[in-house]
């Protein structure tokens, strides 16, 4: 009888440990902006875009000071992080939109994407019992062969192109551009039922609603606040002291803050905040025509000053990261594929290739060293290398440039005559990983490089709007 007991309760406690092992297994939420402006969030410092939620995830957990993508426009940065690897070593250098690229592409309109070799977090995250979804922008190819749901992703709500309206499409609309249409799951279209960011966010709760007793990512991949220009009555008559653009831009940051206070207080009301790592972060620097605002860096979104590739990060995991807290060496968006996998149980250094790592060990402390000594931007002749606190800049139509990141953000003081041995050895580090790299699949009109070197110039000194 003793004997049975003691079976008994062993069979129990191991139950109890296998349980409470899958409780503890962490939900990874990652929110992500679409060409918001590096200085229009209140943790950033700005005094006229209200963002309450933001900040206070801010405050709970760590900001980043020097968070990069891997590109400066959209799909390229994205595909370098869905794949935590370099974009340029599979061809994806250049930006996928149908109508921009040069005839000679080897890929071309809905042919364009992630080569379906390459394999995304939601791919090893499936692997590890989690459910996942993208919500929102997807922009990793048009082709049925290109969806989400084929692309390790277990949900899908939300349109397959680069940017679309946030109110619901006319026919027309639909009809010249089909990849906007609001898709539910695969092929399934309804257009949204009010403002597509707050559509977005109740799709989100919904997901949370559905998953909650087991693990799942969510990839909210917002297109605020990307063109078109749109924003609610209701959030403009909040923004106090902005006219024009500006106004508007500060209005439909407004809707993605709240967008994600929802979403955060979900997770507090089922009782997951505890149990869940979440990432804010935005996918390249604010662009021009906008009005966004990216001081005190100099540069926008398409070019490789730090105004187009720095970005707004922050990470939030209760127990583990120091709330309140900040991180000062450079990171990566590749570093979101490893750190997810590792987090999700998996193990991310078994994973070939890859040019992220797992962050916890940095921000914990447990590693003292730097993630990244080398980190690289490439887009057709232009060619970028940080090295420490030395970043290059490699021209098609001028002499290289050289700056001292950490004692000159704006990027104002070029020192490369003053270190021409400098030069020389950063020179050596981007070309040996150039010669990594496969040859772009998909390329810009020229017309296009010709233009992003004209805008440089033009955001070359930071501007900080005058009503901050």
């Amino acid at each position: 009888m003793k004997t049975r007991k003691l079976c008994l309760l062993l069979v129990a406690l191991v139950f109890f440990s296998l349980s409470t092992s899958a409780q503890k297994k962490k939900n990874i939420v990652f929110l992500f902006a679409d060409d918001a402006g590096y200085f229009d969030f209140g943790f950033q410092g700005s005094k006229t875009f209200p963002t309450p939620n933001l900040d206070q995830l801010a405050k709970e957990g760590m900001v980043f000071k020097q968070a990069y993508t891997t590109a400066a426009v959209c799909g390229p940065s994205r595909a370098g992080l869905l794949t935590g690897r370099y974009q340029q070593r599979f061809g994806f250098e250049e930006n996928n939109v149908p109508g921009y690229m040069s005839k000679s592409s080897k890929l071309l309109g809905d042919d364009m994407g992630l080569p379906l070799d390459e394999k995304t977090m939601a791919d090893y995250l499936g692997k590890l019992g989690y459910q996942s979804i993208v919500l929102g922008k997807w922009h990793m190819g048009n082709a049925d062969r290109y969806h989400p749901l084929k692309r390790g992703f277990t949900e899908f709500y939300g349109f397959r192109g680069g940017a679309r309206s946030f109110y619901p499409l006319t026919q027309k609309q639909a009809a010249d551009k089909p990849e906007d249409r609001l898709e539910i799951g695969y092929k399934k279209y309804q257009e949204p039922k009010k403002y597509l960011t707050y559509d977005l966010a109740d799709a989100a709760c919904d997901f949370i609603d559905r998953n909650k007793k087991k693990p799942f990512f969510m990839y909210v991949s917002f297109n605020a606040v990307h063109s078109p220009m749109q924003a609610t009555q209701e959030d403009l008559k909040k923004i106090k002291g902005l006219t024009g653009k500006r106004k508007v831009l500060a209005a439909m940051t407004l809707a993605l803050d709240k967008a994600c206070g929802q979403i955060l207080e979900k997770l507090k009301e089922e009782g997951l905040e505890d149990d869940t790592l979440i990432v804010f972060s935005n996918d390249n620097g604010g662009p021009d025509g906008t009005k966004t605002c990216n001081y005190p860096l100099s540069g926008c979104k398409s070019n490789n000053l730090e105004g187009g590739i720095r970005v707004p990060f922050v990470m939030k995991l209760p127990k583990v990261i120091q709330p309140g807290s900040s991180y000062e060496y450079p990171v990566s968006t590749l570093d979101l594929l490893p750190t997810f996998v590792n987090i999700a149980g998996g193990k991310a250094d078994k994973i070939a290739q890859l040019d992220g790592v797992d962050l916890l060990p940095y921000i914990t402390g447990k590693d003292t060293k730097r993630p990244h000594e080398l980190l690289f931007w490439k887009k057709e002749n232009r060619g970028i290398v940080r090295k420490g606190d030395w970043k290059l800049l490699r021209f098609p139509d001028r002499p290289a440039e050289l700056y001292k990141i950490t004692e000159d953000v704006s990027e104002n003081n070029n020192l490369a005559y003053e270190h021409p041995e400098k030069v020389r050895e950063l020179f050596k580090d981007l070309f040996a990983w150039e010669g990594e790299l496969e040859r772009p699949l998909f390329m810009l009109k020229r017309i296009y490089e010709v233009n992003a070197m004209k805008r440089m110039d033009d955001k070359r000194t930071p501007v900080l709007d005058v009503v901050e």
